[in-house]
């Protein structure tokens, strides 16, 4: 579980250019939020964004797998890899991220109920 400070980088400056971003190590890895969410993951050069029912077929389709922070026989977290080529491109990386965002908003409301 490590993160390289220039892959942080990039991946905070690709997901800044859809949205205005922020992050915060923990255990190795780094939390990443927007308009005060946490919405993604990076671990191990890799980046994983928030999913439910609604947006995990989106990766599932696309081969992505679940993030298993301690190894493939835990459970999986409710996140998934995000395709590395949609860093590339804000137009079609903006659409996996406020799917992301939503599943953290959705989550935000249920906690205050």
């Amino acid at each position: 579980m490590a993160v390289s400070a220039e892959f942080r980088a990039y991946v905070l400056e690709q997901l800044g250019r859809v949205a205005p971003v922020t992050s915060r190590s923990m255990f190795g890895a780094v939390g990443v939020y927007s308009e005060g969410l946490f919405f993604a993951v990076v671990d191990d050069d890799r980046v994983y964004f928030k999913t439910d029912d609604g947006n995990r077929g989106d990766y599932e389709r696309a081969g992505m797998k679940p993030f298993q922070p301690f190894g493939e026989d835990s459970r999986p977290m409710g996140y998934h890899e995000l395709p590395g080529e949609l860093l590339e491109s804000p137009d079609e990386l903006r659409p996996w991220m406020e799917k992301a965002l939503a599943v953290a908003r959705g989550k935000r409301a249920r906690k205050r109920r």
